[in-house]
């Protein structure tokens, strides 16, 4: 259903400041992070050493998606990403399910960033104590919203900066795992005792880390949500959505091959569990012991680079929400610059900040799985109802695309889809109910 018929947006728009490879690395900066420094080892321990194989299935699926995001975005280049999209060519309340999930799944997956920030940092500096990973992660958010504040150009200037020490540090890091894995003696472990694979490897487990996975890939999405402040939005956001997931899948696929073939998948995702620093882990074997310092960095940068892309995002589906009235209509406003969304900024700040406070890297992980999945579902669902004339990819990438979200959202953990379902029941609810009072 088209919702031509509901009321557009506010006319007040963010400047376009960002080119095509400014948005290739604010892809790059929200893919390039969590899901590799973090997330990947506990994705092993349910798919043990077909994690490899995981890795690939979820980025055929990111990349169904990716499109869809892309062909979207170049018709409707506007903040809000799927939000927008859900209202422009579904209906609204799907549009509104759109928003609410983006919210709650990226600001599950800032926090798991933020966390992982300090769990690589205490790990640098010889800490082993974790007690410190909540107060650091805080600390980290809140250097992070002062420098977004400051608008989209600095933003883009800082997440280039970071993203290009880290895309250097996990370079580093597989040529050294590789050259690794060759010197060892035939036949023999490289770190004794660890290698042994987890005791069993379902079906289910596979699925599984195709879902946690997959997530790990939607830093696309980033750029689609971006796509006020993108210059040539119909050229740019495509290509650069394609670039990102291609060089974001060479990389995962490398990660996981070189992890699993220095330490083994139970002792990899064991380190995710404890430290939530498994790659650094992973760097303590190699015959290289500096590199464990380097992946420390880039990790640190990392999580800098993925918290400041997700805040981004997130910022900018909290405005297009209030311009529609789904939120206070506070969060709705531009500075008079039109460099920043600051009351959008500061909501965002503090949900992360709650999340942050949970303490748990796989709970967040999880949610983020469950309800990103769900968002992308509503993206292929409104990239099926693009006339001829907007579209630029077959109907079947589509199709392909929402069968396998569904498919794939509800093979993480029980209970964690079922708080997801709860939370669409309870967004769906204040958008009938509660957003009139905002009228009032």
């Amino acid at each position: 259903m088209n919702s031509n018929s509901q009321p557009e947006p506010a006319t007040g728009t963010l400047r376009r400041d960002v080119g095509i490879f400014g948005a290739t690395m604010m892809g790059l900066g929200a893919i390039v992070g969590t899901g590799i420094f973090v997330s990947i080892g506990h994705a092993a321990g349910v798919a043990g050493d077909w994690i490899v194989i995981a890795i690939g299935i979820a980025a055929v699926v990111a990349t169904l998606n990716g499109l869809s995001s892309a062909q979207l975005a170049a018709a409707h280049p506007v903040s809000g990403g799927t939000y927008e999209y859900g209202y422009r060519w579904l209906h609204p309340s799907l549009g509104f399910t759109a928003g609410w999930m983006f919210l709650c799944a990226k600001s599950a997956s800032a926090a798991t960033a933020a966390l992982g920030f300090a769990g690589y940092g205490l790990r640098l500096f010889g800490i082993e104590s974790t007690n410190m990973q909540i107060p650091i992660g805080l600390g980290a958010l809140l250097v992070v919203l002062g420098f977004i504040l400051r608008g989209i150009r600095w933003s883009s200037i800082f997440n280039a900066t970071v993203v290009s020490l880290t895309l250097t540090s996990l370079v580093l890091f597989v040529v050294a795992g590789v050259v690794t894995i060759l010197h060892a003696p035939a036949n023999e472990p490289i770190a004794i005792g660890s290698r042994a694979t987890l005791p069993s490897t379902s079906l289910s487990g596979v699925l599984e880390a195709c879902a946690l996975m997959f997530v790990a890939y939607t830093g696309y999405g980033r750029i689609a949500t971006l796509g006020e402040e993108i210059r040539d939005p119909s050229r740019n956001i495509p290509i650069a959505i394609i670039v990102t997931l291609g060089i974001s899948m060479a990389l995962y696929v490398s990660i996981a091959w070189v992890s699993i073939g220095v330490v083994g998948a139970e002792a990899f995702s064991a380190a995710a569990e404890s430290e939530a620093a498994p790659l650094e882990m992973v760097a303590r074997n190699f015959d290289f012991p500096a590199m464990r310092y380097v992946i420390a960095v880039g990790a640190i940068t990392s999580m800098l680079g993925v918290l400041i892309n997700l805040v981004l995002g997130l910022s900018r589906v909290v405005l297009a929400m209030g311009r529609r009235g789904d939120m206070p209509h506070a969060v709705g406003r531009i500075d008079p610059s039109g460099v920043s969304p600051r009351n959008a900024v500061i909501v965002v700040g503090t949900l992360i900040a709650v999340l942050i406070l949970t303490g748990n890297v796989k709970t967040t992980w999880s949610f983020s799985a469950f309800t990103v999945l769900i968002y992308y579902a509503i993206t292929n669902l409104a990239a099926l109802q693009m006339s001829d004339a907007e579209r630029r990819y077959p109907r079947a990438i589509a199709w392909l695309g929402l069968l396998s979200c569904l498919f794939l959202a509800f093979w993480v953990d029980r209970a964690v889809w079922l708080v997801g379902l709860s939370l669409i029941a309870a967004g769906l609810v204040w958008w009938r109910y509660g957003k009139q009072l905002l009228a009032h």
